[in-house]
């Protein structure tokens, strides 16, 4: 990633990014707010003998300006590996917490199923989601969280996701949750395609951050700090997660609305394999209707792309004498592949078929009315439709 160093005003900077960190396009080319004095981190509290040379850094928020997330352009704090939460002393984030963990269990259909914590801290939220009734797991970079966890009887795996590489220890899971962790994390995108490549294939999630459409709202000024270097709104969220391969099944705000909550469900491929046997069919109807005329007593009406399309699937290039169509610009060429010649609907006339097959999509009425109206009564005239041979 692109990066520069400079100095301003006694802040030091470096490694600051100049572009967009999820969709790598530019930024916009000033700053949203320029913020001096400000924490070098919210964990970053100093003790006494540090006071003298302890100093404030300035912290610049930028906008990209193709995908609209708002992003600080400083290197993230030395702690960001890290989930310290303060949240853990809360009572009523526990009891939110227990209620919500056991809605999405139950939701989600996820009792004794494989769950992940992304950044689990100290275990404050795996062991609430174990009394959940999941099979739990976590994972968690800082050495003396993971061994807290494991003296709660917690299964972590010491391990920070930055390669889309990473291999977590007892994948594929289930379900995934990281619960503002992700803001922290400077390149999203590996994460992401990480916890991707560790799900089941039915895997879903539930990722949660501070909400920056309510911090617009209510012009809350104080929200930046150097630990978040990104802020979401719904949009940015959702179109970051389905960059980088989830969909979203729902996105809400929480928590007093300080918090934007989405589930989301591991993008699956498109099964079409059902496109072989319908291509069977297709295809021996066309052969039984051409063999009934035998060979070069057949024409096509039609040269857009599903007709050159067809023509090649199903072989029938040998078959066919010509293919009519409307179009002067195409006539006189030959159909690609298969090298069948495209003559006008005139041809239908001075070199007569048996047997037309029109295969002109939406436009297959038309031609067959122009057929009947203009050219020999006696010719059969089948229509190509989605499901198969019409004949009229």
């Amino acid at each position: 990633m692109k990066t520069k160093s400079l100095s301003k005003r006694n802040y030091s900077y470096t490694n600051m990014i100049e572009y967009c960190r999820v969709c790598k396009q530019d930024f916009f080319q000033e700053p949203l707010l320029r913020l001096e004095d400000m924490p070098k981190g919210a964990q970053h509290l100093p003790e006494t003998s540090l006071l003298a040379n302890e100093k404030g850094v300035v912290l610049e928020v930028y906008q990209c300006s193709k995908c609209g997330l708002v992003q600080l352009n400083n290197e993230p704090v030395p702690y960001y590996k890290e989930v310290i939460r303060a949240s853990a002393f809360s009572q009523e984030m526990k009891e939110f917490r227990i209620k919500q963990f056991d809605e999405f269990v139950r939701k989600y259909s996820l009792a004794n199923k494989k769950v992940i914590e992304i950044g689990a801290g100290q275990g404050e939220y795996l062991s609430l989601m174990k009394n959940a009734g999941t099979d739990a797991y976590g994972t968690e970079y800082s050495e003396e969280s993971a061994k807290q966890c494991l003296k709660e009887n917690l299964k972590v795996s010491r391990i920070y996701l930055d390669s889309e590489e990473d291999k977590i220890e007892d994948a594929p899971f289930d379900a995934f949750f990281i619960l503002n962790f992700f803001e922290h994390i400077p390149d999203p995108n590996s994460a992401l395609k990480a916890v991707y490549n560790n799900l089941s294939e039915d895997g879903i999630g539930l990722i949660e951050v501070p909400n920056f459409d309510m911090i617009l709202r209510n012009n809350l000024f104080a929200e930046f700090i150097g630990d978040h270097l990104f802020y979401f709104t719904k949009e940015t969220l959702s179109s970051t997660l389905e960059r980088n391969g989830f969909e979203i099944i729902e996105c809400n705000e929480i928590w007093h609305d300080y918090i934007i909550s989405a589930v989301v469900r591991k993008r699956k491929k498109i099964d079409i394999s059902r496109f072989k046997n319908h291509r069977t069919k297709i295809t021996r109807e066309i052969k039984e209707y051409v063999s009934r005329f035998g060979s070069h007593n057949v024409a096509v009406y039609g040269a857009g792309h599903q007709a050159l399309a067809i023509i090649s699937l199903t072989n029938i290039k040998n078959d066919i004498k010509y293919v009519v169509d409307d179009a002067p610009f195409k006539q006189g060429r030959y159909t690609p592949a298969t090298h069948v010649p495209i003559v006008s609907p005139e041809k239908l006339i001075t070199e007569p078929v048996e047997a037309i097959m029109i295969m002109a999509a939406s436009y297959s009425d038309e031609v067959a009315n122009k057929i009947q109206q203009k050219f020999n009564n006696n010719m059969n005239v089948a229509i190509l439709r989605d499901y198969g041979l019409e004949f009229v």
